[in-house]
This record gives C-alpha cells, structure tokens and sequence, in this order.
C-alpha cells in the first residue's frame, strides 16, 4: 500500500446534506423538498441564467484565471480596489488557500463550537491544531474565550457571522473591540457568507476596516443568496500584500468560466438578491411564530437557516422526516444530538416542513 500522512486517518469526511434524488432512489418517493443545505429556495436570477445560456459558445476556452470582470465589479460595488479580491471555488476553496499559506506543522488555529467544519479540516490537513472555544449560553462566539486562548502558536482565528449552525451574529461593536485586541501577527478571518442575509442594523461592514487592519480577511460567496451553490464560486477580500500571498497558493483557472459569468450577471440583479431576503424574512417570521404554537426552542437567526429543539434524537426525526419526503439537516454533527437546522424555504416548503413536524413529533 502506497505510504499516505498519518493526519489524513484523523480526519472525517465532510458530510453534505442529503440530495433529493439519493432520498428518491432510497425511499421510492416522487416529491422531495430539500431544506437542508442552506440554498436558495428562488433559485437564481433569471439574468444569471441567461449567461450560462450565452456562455456555453465558450465552453472550449480557458476560463479568465484572474476572474477581471468580476473583480472589478466587485470592486466597484464596495469602493475597494481589484488588488484587494481573490476567487476560489467556494469560500471552501479559499479556507484551503488560507490554510496552506498561512499554517506550519503545529501551529494552532482558533474558532468557536459548534461552527463551520471546514475550519477544523483545513487546519488538520496542514498538520495543525484547531483550538474550539465553546459557544456562549446564547449560542453566540464567545469573543473574551477566544482572546484568552491566544498562545505563541496561535496562526489564524476563524470567525463565522452569521454562526452556521446557530444564525447568531457577532455585532459591529463587538467585532471592532474584538480586533483591537488580537495581535497584529494573528489572521482573522470573518467569514460572511450570510452577509446579504444579514445586512444592516448591529451587523458589522467589514470592509469598512480594512484600512484599519492588516490581519483580517472577510469571505464570501454567491452560493447563499445569489443562488450559485452548484456553480462553486467565492471571493475574499482584504489587503493587497495578502491577496498577493494567497494568489501565490492558488490553483491556475481554479474558478470555471460558466461561475464567473453566472456570478456577473447575478451581481448585477440586486433586484433578485432583494425578493430573496424578502421571502426569507417572511419565512424566518412563519416559522418562528410555527414553532411558539408547537412549544418548541429556536435560535432567532440572521442567516436563512433556523436551528429548532425539537426534543428528541435529531437523527430520529430527521430519518422520520425523510420518510415524509422533507430533508432537513441533524443537529447530531454539531454536538447538538436533540436540534434540527432547517433552511427557510417558499412559503409551500415552509408549510410542508412545519406539518410534517407536527407529525412525528405528534403535536
């Protein structure tokens, strides 16, 4: 048997949410909703679609590896300049990217539980260790706790806000007071993919403190709101020097022409990106008030997922729910064996979910 790093027997495989035609094959059902992935229930723009309509005549070319087009756009449209972008496959991608620039054998990365994953494996691919500090008592990063567990082999800190599996947020505030107490020789990274989701109010614009602070990258993407996820395209965004290191990592042509056609003519339909979080501000309100009328603990959310409490084994009810033809995610791989995080759907998928709810849980 060919030799391979002892570091890969540790790690676990990444389990995505279950897809509809597995769970019609499975089960033998004709009508499946998937609320289990955190993706777009309107789908894309209309405009994006017609790009990849309009791309395929290109098919046979390589795609644009510096993703020009795009990243003035972007540029454009958060005041920054095209040096401060770097595109990856999916903020997954760029979590590598980060982690293979950035972490030596052990070396210590930081980030709170339960959060994203990705994190935990990109740190331990590298032959590093992932330090988890415990979420507060409202399910929120616990910022000091983090602070304190800063040591001379502390690399890089992982922030998602909005949290993914709790949809809470870190404030504007808190994130600035945050910064100024992480050693400058510390990489923050804020990984924003709810951002439009998120938006206004106590959340933070972090771009707005890039000028401030030379050891941040924010990430983000057009799988959530931009409805993308099956095309693989993410951005980061931070300072010229350490997008100029990361681009020294990166893969040529790593993101494919049809995302970066999809993603421009996306960026340019705000009007979709809107009816987007509109229909999920009224589903988050559904839900909520579904939920009270069952009896039934929910984290309020910034994101378009919600996790519920519903009070026995999560892995039961999902198996229970997938039976009913509604796919949902178990709280069991974020250490929270009696929760469910279901992603906000139309109205139809909403409904759906709620009654089936109702019937396993026999309420």
């Amino acid at each position: 048997m060919v030799k391979h790093r002892k570091t890969v027997e540790t790690l676990e495989p990444y389990r995505p949410g279950k897809p509809i035609s597995e769970v019609k094959r499975e089960l033998g059902l004709t009508d499946v909703i998937k609320l289990a992935s955190n993706e777009n229930p309107l789908g894309c723009s209309p405009k994006a679609v017609e790009a990849l309509i309009k791309w395929t005549n290109e098919a046979s070319l390589y795609p644009d590896g510096n993703c020009t087009e795009l990243r003035n756009a972007l540029a454009e449209k958060f005041k920054l300049d095209p040096g401060q972008f770097l595109f990856g496959a999916g903020s997954d991608q760029i979590l590598e990217i980060i982690a293979q620039t950035y972490i030596n054998p052990g070396d210590s990365t930081i980030t709170g539980w339960p959060s994203f994953s990705r994190y935990e494996a990109v740190t331990r691919i590298m032959d590093g260790k992932i330090i988890r500090v415990p979420l507060t008592r409202d399910y929120r990063f616990d910022l000091d706790g983090i602070l304190n567990s800063i040591t001379d082999t502390t690399r890089i800190i992982w922030v998602c806000n909005p949290n993914n599996p709790t949809g809470t947020i870190i404030t504007a505030g808190e994130q600035k007071a945050f910064l100024e107490k992480v050693p400058r020789h510390v990489l923050v990274v804020l990984d924003e993919a709810y951002y439009e989701y998120a938006r206004g109010g106590d959340y933070p614009e972090s771009t707005a403190l890039l000028d401030e602070y030379d050891n941040i990258i924010i990430l983000r993407t057009f799988s959530k709101a931009y409805g993308l996820a099956g095309l693989r395209i993410g951005y980061a965004i931070s300072n010229k020097e350490i997008i100029e290191l990361l681009n020294r990592v990166r893969g040529p042509f790593n993101v494919n022409a049809a995302a970066q056609a999809a993603a421009l003519a996306a960026l340019d339909d705000q009007g979709f990106v809107q009816r987007s979080v509109q229909n999920n501000e009224e589903g988050k309100r559904y839900l909520y008030q579904a939920f009270e009328e069952i009896g039934l603990e929910y984290i309020p959310t910034h994101t378009n997922f919600i996790m519920v409490n519903v009070e026995k084994n999560s892995v039961e009810v999902f198996r229970a729910l997938l039976q009913k033809g509604v796919i949902v995610r178990s709280g069991d791989i974020f250490d929270m064996d009696s929760w469910l995080r279901v992603t906000i759907g139309t109205p139809e998928q909403n409904e759906r979910f709620i009654e089936a709810l109702k019937e396993v849980l026999q309420r």
